[in-house]
């Protein structure tokens, strides 16, 4: 079997409606499988305006508006004519990309016809019930996380620490690594534009914090407004550059109210944005990979982030950029102060992160899913074979 004989159904809680990094990655698997002759039927709920069009063919899934998140949907399962259309395109695989009520009917449905399913694993969404205080329902949020992807051929992750993190959780025992590439036509050093700086009030002499990416809580914002607070108690120059849209902007525009907050920024402007900062700050803990953060390193920019999921398989400390322990305010401004005061220390660091960014190929990483989606059927065709 090759690539060119999979039927992969893929069943997603948001595969285009919000734009965010896991639909981008996403989206770009599709395409590059396509590429290479299979067929992929995508399963998500749909809105009249998404983000962007989809790549190939998508089948939209009922669902209602989350609480207190209305911009994301939450699916409501399978209805029969989803269920009818699943049956018509025969998948050999099927891949689920969020662990919702949709995910859990399609393994159903799937283990019922002994198709195997393979689940990717894009956030750590126990993390998220810290910032909206639920932390007491954690212990059963993983548990239906560990119900779900135990009941899975295999895990594909984006890092191996976020794999260290599952295994140790009993959440599966055949655990893939999928990376994340970076589109270095987009982002690049040379996207830097210092008279667009300086159009925004920007010094020469003044160091560009960026932030990039979702402004939700739990990106961790309180940690980053109380560690550009402190930057400020130290007297360092500096502004700070909001890339980004959501939710908590207002909470997040008023607790900076000297941040430049450029709204959501796509294509060549995003590239622009961020390649024109002079340093990334991401404090978040929430992420399995992050994207975000390779592209900062692919613009030429060191990287301070929280020592957790989304950022030990990138940055390397002392050589990329800085981790620190998550939520560590002294040790963010620390950082962020050592960039403001040595230059040539953070354009070596920008430049060390730059050539690992050159590394990070996507027709390559998406091979991998193509392999781990080869090795589910035949290890499910074995198994049938020993059984028959």
């Amino acid at each position: 079997m090759t690539a060119a004989d999979l039927r992969i159904a893929l069943v997603s809680g948001n595969y285009n409606y919000v734009r965010d990094g896991a639909n981008q990655a996403l989206n770009r698997l599709v395409g590059y499988l396509l590429r290479q002759g299979a067929q992929v039927r995508a399963y998500s709920p749909t809105v009249a305006s998404p983000a962007f069009p989809p790549t190939g063919d998508l089948v939209s899934l009922p669902s209602v508006a989350a609480p207190g998140r209305d911009e994301y949907r939450l699916p409501l399962g399978l209805p029969l004519r989803v269920r009818r259309d699943l049956a018509a395109f025969q998948p050999n695989i099927l891949h689920i990309a969020s662990p919702d009520i949709s995910a859990h009917r399609a393994v159903s449905w799937a283990r019922r016809r002994g198709i195997p399913s393979i689940a990717s694993v894009h956030t750590r969404f126990e993390t998220y019930l810290t910032y909206y205080h639920l932390e007491p329902l954690e212990p059963a949020v993983r548990a239906i996380l560990r119900r779900l992807y135990r009941r899975c051929d295999a895990l594909l992750v984006p890092a191996e620490s976020t794999a260290a993190v599952l295994r140790a959780q009993r959440m599966n025992r055949n655990i893939a690594i999928w990376s994340r590439g970076v589109d270095r036509e987009q982002f690049h050093p040379g996207r830097r534009d210092v008279e667009w700086r300086r159009s925004l009030g920007v010094g020469d002499d003044e160091m560009v914090v960026a932030f990039l990416g979702r402004v939700v809580m739990e990106k961790a914002l309180d940690v980053f407004a109380d560690t550009i607070d402190e930057l400020a108690r130290r007297g360092v120059r500096h502004k700070v550059l909001v890339i980004g849209e959501g939710p908590a902007r207002p909470w997040f525009q008023e607790r900076m109210p000297s941040g430049i907050f450029l709204g959501q920024q796509e294509g060549s402007d995003l590239a622009r944005a961020l390649a024109s900062a002079d340093v990334f700050l991401n404090p978040s803990v929430t992420e399995a990979f992050g994207n975000v953060t390779l592209e900062s390193m692919a613009c030429s920019l060191p990287v301070v982030a929280a020592e957790a999921t989304g950022a030990t398989n990138l940055v390397r400390d002392g050589e990329t950029g800085v981790l620190a322990d998550p939520g560590d305010i002294t040790a963010f401004a620390d950082a962020l102060q050592a960039y403001a005061e040595n230059p040539s220390l953070r354009e070596r660091h920008g430049r060390a992160g730059l050539e690992f960014a050159k590394t990070q190929d996507w027709d390559h990483i998406n091979s991998a899913v193509v392999k781990t989606y080869l090795r589910a059927i035949e290890r499910r065709e074995r198994l049938a074979r020993i059984k028959g």
